[in-house]
């Protein structure tokens, strides 16, 4: 599942490309899974609106949408809102009409410039949402912002959490965005094990874990986030941080840091990869 660095990048790239573009057609697929609000709603509230800028909230992709008479003027106050999640192999792609429409394309909207955005997702794992901000409260991610977060509330986000370390970051209602392979990869570079409970922590080890999560996300948005699987950007384009990865993925294989071999375990049913001389 794309996580915080992919959807980012995503996020960046649809908007450099659409931002005051204007929604002139929508095409809806007939398979009913990806959309959160029924289809031929959305083709409604989506037709006409002026794109005024693309970003992300977790691990969602959200298009702040104004009417036709905002000319796409950044700073327009948003009248409503299409939510994308890309659940685990949802791809959102700015391309031109003649480009091949790929298998499980459920979206496309076509935009005033020529341009289209596509919405593609074989698993239909991904979801659909328009919000009409006149009647709808705007979207908000469950848990804080992991690149924006201060000492003091992320120390106590795990504050008597009876749980390990490894588990509580993959909690989207206390961090929003964090996922599998950018939980090990912080945990691995502040010299952690992932088996921790997360409320024995130091203040001392949670601020090391809260500079090297945000050091990690950052790096990986830099790289343009980590392809393992399907993820690509809105270009269709692969990223690099995988290339990169110090654990995940990595077993049997040496650290990069003490040539130890890497070990993977199971901690809430999801493959968990550490070192197990550089993380105590």
């Amino acid at each position: 599942m794309p996580e915080l660095p992919e959807v980012e990048t995503i996020a960046r790239g649809v908007d450099r490309r659409v931002s005051g573009d204007r929604i002139a057609e929508v095409w809806f697929g007939s398979h009913r899974e990806p959309f959160k609000t029924p289809a031929a709603r959305q083709a409604k509230g989506l037709e006409g609106r002026i794109v005024l800028s693309v970003h992300r909230t977790g691990k969602h992709l959200v298009c702040e949408l104004g009417p036709a008479t905002s000319a796409g003027k950044r700073g327009s106050k948003p009248e409503a809102q299409w939510i994308v999640h890309l659940g685990m192999t949802g791809r959102l792609l700015v391309t031109t009409p003649d480009a091949p429409v790929a298998l499980h394309t459920h979206a496309r909207l076509t935009l005033a410039s020529g341009r289209e955005i596509r919405f593609v997702d074989p698993r239909r794992f991904g979801r659909l949402e328009f919000r009409d901000l006149e009647r709808m409260a705007s979207f908000s991610g469950a848990g804080a912002e992991p690149l924006t977060i201060g000492a003091e509330a992320f120390a106590a986000l795990f504050r008597g959490r009876r749980l390990s370390i490894k588990a509580a970051l993959l909690n989207q209602t206390l961090l929003t965005g964090v996922g599998n392979i950018y939980a090990d990869e912080s945990l691995f570079r502040a010299g952690i094990r992932p088996r921790r409970m997360a409320g024995r922590l130091t203040r001392v080890e949670l601020e090391r874990l809260r500079v090297a999560l945000r050091e990690v996300l950052e790096h990986a948005i830099q790289l343009g986030g980590s392809s393992v699987s399907d993820y690509v950007d809105a270009d269709g384009v692969r990223g690099f941080f995988q290339l990169e990865h110090c654990v995940y993925l990595r077993t049997g294989k040496p650290c990069r840091h003490c040539e130890a071999p890497i070990r993977r375990i199971l901690i809430a049913g999801r493959g968990t990869h550490f070192c197990p001389q550089c993380q105590h």
